[in-house]
């Protein structure tokens, strides 16, 4: 019993270690590859940018659409969560309260679906990323990482996909359109939605200058 405990005991620092490892190592290097792009059978398009080379209109969308308090809170939206908790036990579709900071965590170290083991992972690696990163290198890996297509990933590959240009020069619509895509990046069209997701996609757009005028974002760029 005493070497199994010992074993378990090393086993999980060598996994802290790793953890904090590949936190401090992601601060100035970009990621490689994740486990999603890993396990997608499309394919892997991407190109990493920095942040100074992505249209801050996308900054704006993404926040607008997915985390308006991604500058205030410490990488959990409390409200959020509960918001979710209540809506999930009344049954239906399974609702999240994922904050930007908390999707970054799971895109770059996990893997996607539920499970309260991978969440409980996901809120520590929250938490480094939140402490070591800080806010801007948390948006500009988000904006690299995340699925913005089927066997694309990232700002520069999403728009260079839908748009033939540069991240650097999206418009304010065509930065919404994107963002609206984001939670299903396969399902959604992003150059002719149509009903619903297009109105949803001129809602990010006219909350873009909402972001804009009460500094929501201002984290990003301080």
């Amino acid at each position: 019993m005493r070497w199994v405990l010992r074993f378990l005991f090393k086993l999980i620092g060598g996994l802290i270690v790793l953890a904090l490892g590949l936190v401090l190592l992601y601060k100035f290097v970009p990621v490689p590859v994740t486990a999603t792009m890993l396990m997608d059978d499309r394919g892997i398009t991407k190109d990493w940018e920095p942040l100074a080379n992505i249209d801050r209109n996308l900054v704006r969308a993404v926040i607008a659409a997915e985390d308006g308090k991604f500058c205030s809170h410490d990488g959990f939206d409390r409200e959020a969560i509960e918001n979710a908790m209540r809506r999930n036990a009344q049954g239906g579709r399974i609702r999240g309260g994922s904050t930007i900071s908390q999707q970054t965590a799971k895109n770059v170290f996990l893997w996607q679906g539920g499970g309260y083991f991978r969440k409980g992972l996901e809120a520590g690696f929250t938490f480094l990323i939140e402490q070591i990163w800080g806010k801007r290198r948390i948006m500009e890996v988000y904006l690299n990482v995340a699925e913005t297509g089927i066997g694309t990933y990232g700002a520069e590959a999403g728009s260079q996909r839908y748009f033939g240009k540069s991240a650097a020069s999206l418009s304010q619509i065509e930065a919404a359109r994107m963002a609206a895509a984001l939670p299903l990046p396969k399902e959604r069209s992003v150059v002719n939605p149509r009903g619903w997701l297009r109105g949803y996609g001129n809602t990010i757009s006219a909350r873009i200058g909402v972001v804009g005028r009460d500094g929501l974002d201002a984290c990003v760029y301080e």
